[in-house]
């Protein structure tokens, strides 16, 4: 039996893009349906972003109770870690977001329907729910928010016991003894930080020429000093030729400078990148186009090029980060409202990986603002001359702000250190109201705080640094 219903709105994902597009819809006087054929929140609050942030806590006390007793004066005769306490703390607090969806959904009378969607024209939408109940939705607008899948190396299968990708290794319920990370991007730094503190053995294999490739060099440098001093093995500028599971673990075969070589270990994590979900969703019947690389393509309303049908977040490819699907999900609302909005720049995003220590970015690097034509300046400051960072014991990294010489526009930030993630709204919020260097140096920050290095690296950038 099919059953027909007519929304203004209808948004296919509830992702961190999706289910914040269909709220921002909603109160903008839109009917609005949602259509998730999982999870409500998403990849990000079940299985990715949120659930990994409580395991990294957890990584962040085990790593102080097993290696800096002495610097902080305790000590343990016999300490015991259960990574299973750990993982049951990080589907907690999944399940309390995922609920407040729910709840989200509901207040802004959003009707939710849970199934796989496909779209069969330009406004109408085919929802399969689990027990083969179909429903046809009719939309005005029909916003695609399906997301994205983990890519695969050629070859490579996962069984999600040996071999597996984040969704299997955020869900089991143990760390493994020892682990090959394949690619040195976000998600494979986050499970290195995790596992080495519950003790594995970690070799992380990368084929570009340093871990976080897309960061800035000096970041990168940093993050892969720490994790020497952590015993986690980098293998960079190395390529895989093959993965293969064995009775016991995995057989990884790699490339690089010194030639051929077989790493052995209880599991490998593929996290090479991310490919869009595009297939299956009737995109064909829409006439939706695809970029060269498979993902949406979308102008900068977020519409697609067949009016009404428009995309948000990772299927659109445009960089694959939650904020980013959130923010795209709220400006395509207000363009299929017709209201006021902005135009987001997607170059000064911030961008945050919660390792120990974190790496935090957002606009050029040093190289990227050389190569664009800019006269640059540059301003840093280290943590290790902050009081905040020392009295933390985490005095490891810098703030680095990159900056055009003649106005100080800024153009960038680059930070490695503690909670730098949490630095970075006050440089994003600078260069969208095109603040200089010289009014962030006048800023006053509280003191002690890490805030101050943000500062500091200001005042290096005008040619004035007060404390080094």
């Amino acid at each position: 039996m099919t059953e027909s219903t007519s929304y203004d709105v209808v948004v296919i994902g509830a992702g961190p893009g999706g289910y914040v597009c269909a709220i921002r819809s909603a109160q903008l006087g839109l009917r609005t349906a949602i259509v998730e054929k999982q999870w409500l929140g998403g990849v990000c609050l079940n299985v990715g972003c949120i659930p990994s942030k409580a395991l990294l806590k957890n990584a962040d006390v085990v790593h102080t109770l097993r290696e800096r007793g002495k610097e902080f004066g305790f000590s343990f005769e016999n300490l015991q870690v259960d990574y299973s306490v750990a993982f049951n703390r990080s589907r907690q607090v999944s399940s309390r977001l995922t609920k407040g969806v729910g709840i989200l959904m509901k207040k802004n009378n959003i009707d939710v329907h849970m199934g796989s969607a496909a779209l069969t024209g330009k406004d109408s939408v085919q929802v399969t729910a689990e027990d083969g109940q179909v429903s046809e939705l009719k939309a005005k607008n029909i916003v695609l928010a399906t997301g994205s899948h983990t890519a695969m190396i050629p070859g490579v299968t996962v069984d999600g016991k040996q071999i597996v990708t984040y969704q299997e290794a955020i869900l089991q319920d143990h760390a493994p003894k020892s682990a090959i990370i394949i690619g040195a991007g976000a998600i494979g730094i986050e499970f290195a930080t995790v596992w080495s503190s519950y003790g594995a053995e970690v070799t992380i294999v990368e084929m570009l020429p340093r871990i976080l490739p897309l960061e800035d060099e000096e970041s990168s440098a940093e993050l892969a000093r720490a994790f020497k001093k952590r015993r986690i093995g980098m293998l960079t500028g190395t390529r895989v030729l093959s993965v293969e599971a064995t009775g016991s673990g995995v057989r990884v075969k790699v490339s690089g400078e010194d030639g051929e070589q077989t790493l052995e270990a209880e599991q490998a994590l593929v996290a090479i990148g991310f490919k869009p979900n595009t297939v299956g969703i009737g995109l064909d019947k829409a006439g939706v186009q695809l970029s060269e690389r498979g993902f949406v393509k979308i102008d900068e309303r977020m519409a697609t090029n067949t009016p009404g049908i428009w995309a948000i977040g990772d299927v659109t490819g445009q960089l694959l980060l939650a904020h980013v699907a959130s923010a795209q999900g709220i400006v395509c609302a207000e363009n299929i409202a017709g209201v006021e909005t902005i135009q987001l720049d997607y170059r000064m995003m911030p961008r945050a990986v919660y390792s120990t220590p974190q790496v935090a970015s957002f606009g050029y690097t040093e190289a990227q603002a050389v190569e664009a034509g800019y006269e640059v300046k540059v301003g840093r400051f280290p943590f290790l001359a902050n009081g905040k960072a020392l009295g933390l014991g985490e005095s490891a990294g810098f703030v680095k702000i990159i900056t055009e010489a003649k106005y100080g526009e800024l153009l960038g930030a680059h930070m490695v250190g503690p909670d730098v993630s949490e630095l970075l709204p006050e440089l994003t919020l600078a260069q969208r109201m095109e603040l200089t260097t010289a009014e962030i140096a006048r800023n006053v920050h509280s003191h002690p705080t890490l805030s101050e290095a943000v500062m500091e690296a200001a005042e290096a950038a005008e040619g004035h640094v007060i404390h080094i």
